[in-house]
């Protein structure tokens, strides 16, 4: 993974140290709270409904196992609001039911960062202080800037992909981190970069989706995708160029932040992002990106060309760990062994089917640590459980890991006769669950337990559900599925793109559900990204899990040999899937 430089760390240090200042400043009143706002927002410091939420960057997903043990201490140490203030928010939420308000505890999100819900402003300058000293922060995980670029979670060990996407990564890092011109973009700015046949960073999803591809040559470049997005208007990114030279990236991406930035519009938060702009301006949009990039080539000299040294110089920190290029003195025994092991524990089975994935060095694995369970919602992680996870990052993955798009970690540098040993050690932690990619590894947002924008509660319904499903049998049965839950249309629960979506809304004051099926984040299995279609009206908190399974009971009563879901709802269309719901619903009036 990257190794920061002395001026990287000089970086994150002095913007610490000028947080501290901007802290300081507000707190004895040389700065407003519309003035400090700004500021702490572009270093990850949001006021939620009970308290303040950072967010962590993680670049495109790598972290090592010292800053988990760092995530860890802020968790303990720092994770934990006024007294008062935790009891306001229990009562509060004890008036609705099930509570999920834990403290000492982190969250995986779906753009593979880290948050934290609890920590006061007093002390968040002292927190930037320890994730400083890790080579850690929280700049740009916020505000109306380029956001932390993203990348699939195997990117490097991926067998499918055509090049490690993850230099490209940081050199768009480096380039947007505190870029002048883009600090203050009509609205935030998302991009990802995928090089795998299976798509599993959701680039179509994306306000710029890059796609590595070779041409006829044989030479790398990307196809670039813009304007894609969820929220109030879900839109599947439009292609623009279908294929970039490599070295051209940078100058093609400040014509396209650019453009949107000149042309965005800055009179309505709901119509600012990219997306509006290239769904409104069309073929227009393109062409001025192309003239800007032309400008920035021939008249500019185009000063972002990556030459070959810098990519070499970039490229130098993803090689394989020493650890990692261990070599088993028999890998063929290895497998035996394996195979043995699996015949004689069905449980070990089915974690080396569900669990574990090819890896292009032949005696090497990729391991998912499934972050999803009863009793904790989707993505959290504890500090006991984020301390006992970098210890197995360090045992077993050459202490490093991978935070996922679906809030789970990746462990990509496991020795295939290690995964016995890495097995039992996972299930004493309860981190070896089998539900990966299937109902119960759902993506949730925190919803309006901890949120003030969402309209609705995601952790109880996601409970609901994961409690319903626990037979193992069962959910292999109905097979790999996408269950994305959102507490209000901002879509950080990505219910656009479930096969099943679940999205709160606010009516008369109360919580509603509505439920779209159809949806797909756009990886091979799942068919080119699409936005799932709402069926029927919306449901209460209680109707939703019946629904959810009258849903799964048509599916696998009307299925064909072999089809997926998402397969079966494109050949049945929404209709029986519409009269099941509604049915479940009447079903439920009559028991109420």
């Amino acid at each position: 993974m990257y190794q920061y430089t002395e001026f990287d760390r000089q970086f994150v240090r002095a913007r610490a140290d000028q947080y501290r200042d901007q802290l300081e400043r507000w707190t004895d009143g040389r700065l407003s709270e519309d003035e400090f706002r700004p500021l702490r927002l572009q270093n990850g410091w949001y006021v939620q409904r009970y308290a303040p939420m950072l967010r962590v960057a993680v670049p495109y997903g790598e972290i090592a196992s010292r800053q988990i043990r760092m995530l860890a201490r802020i968790a303990r140490e720092y994770d934990q609001p006024e007294a008062d203030i935790y009891q306001q928010a229990l009562a509060t939420q004890g008036a609705m039911g099930t509570t999920y308000l834990p403290t000492h505890y982190a969250h995986f999100t779906t753009r593979t960062n880290v948050q934290f819900n609890w920590i006061p402003l007093s002390k968040s300058a002292d927190v930037m202080d320890l994730l400083a000293s890790v080579d850690m922060h929280g700049i740009q995980t916020s505000g109306n800037c380029i956001r932390n670029t993203t990348t699939d979670e195997r990117a490097g060990v991926a067998v499918d992909e055509i090049a490690d996407p993850r230099p490209y990564a940081e050199i768009m890092r480096q380039w947007t981190t505190l870029h002048p011109e883009f600090a203050f973009l009509p609205r935030k700015f998302k991009i990802a970069v995928s090089a795998s046949k299976e798509d599993r960073a959701a680039t179509s999803w994306h306000d710029v989706g890059l796609y590595l591809v070779k041409n006829e040559a044989g030479e790398i470049g990307f196809k670039v995708q813009v304007g894609g997005g969820m929220g109030r208007t879900p839109v599947i990114g439009t292609v623009i160029r279908e294929f970039l030279p490599w070295q051209q990236l940078m100058n093609y991406l400040e014509a396209v932040v650019r453009v949107y930035n000149r042309y965005g519009r800055r009179d309505n938060k709901y119509k600012a992002r990219i997306k509006i702009l290239v769904k409104a301006e069309g073929q227009k949009y393109i062409d001025d990106v192309e003239e800007e990039f032309r400008q920035i080539v021939e008249v500019d000299g185009g000063p972002h060309f990556i030459t070959q040294a810098e990519f070499d110089r970039v490229a130098a920190s993803f090689v394989p760990p020493a650890l990692a290029r261990r070599q088993p003195a028999d890998l063929a025994a290895v497998e035996a062994t394996l195979r043995r092991e699996a015949a004689a524990s069905a449980p070990f089975a089915r974690w080396l089917s569900r669990n574990v994935a090819p890896h292009k060095q032949p005696h090497l694995r990729i391991v998912t640590l499934s972050f999803k369970r009863v009793g904790q919602a989707p993505g959290d992680a504890s500090a006991d459980q984020l301390d006992a996870l970098a210890d197995l990052v360090d045992r077993f993955s050459a202490g490093e890991a991978r935070v996922t798009h679906d809030q789970n970690v990746v462990l990509p540098w496991v020795h295939a006769e290690d995964l016995p040993a890495l097995w039992n050690a996972a299930r004493e932690l309860g981190l070896a669950s089998t539900n990966v990619h299937l109902l119960t590894d759902m993506i949730a947002c925190p919803g309006g337990d901890l949120c003030a924008l969402a309209n609705a509660r995601s952790l109880p319904i996601a409970a609901a559900i994961t409690e319903r499903y626990q037979d193992l049998d069962e959910l292999d049965d109905i097979g790999e599925i996408d269950l994305h839950i959102s507490g209000c249309i901002n879509s950080c629960g990505h219910h656009h793109s479930g096969h099943i979506g679940i999205l709160g809304v606010d009516k008369d004051g109360k919580e509603w559900y509505q439920v779209t099926l159809g949806g797909s984040d756009g990886s091979v299995p799942s068919g080119p990204a699409v936005a799932g279609k709402v069926i029927g009206p919306s449901f209460s908190a209680a109707e939703v899990p019946d629904v959810i399974e009258a849903v799964l009971t048509t599916y696998r009563d009307q299925r064909e040999a072999g089809e997926t879901f998402q397969n079966a709802v494109r050949r049945l269309g929404l209709d029986p899937f519409k009269a099941a719901a509604n049915a479940a619903r009447i079903k439920v009036e009559e028991v109420a």
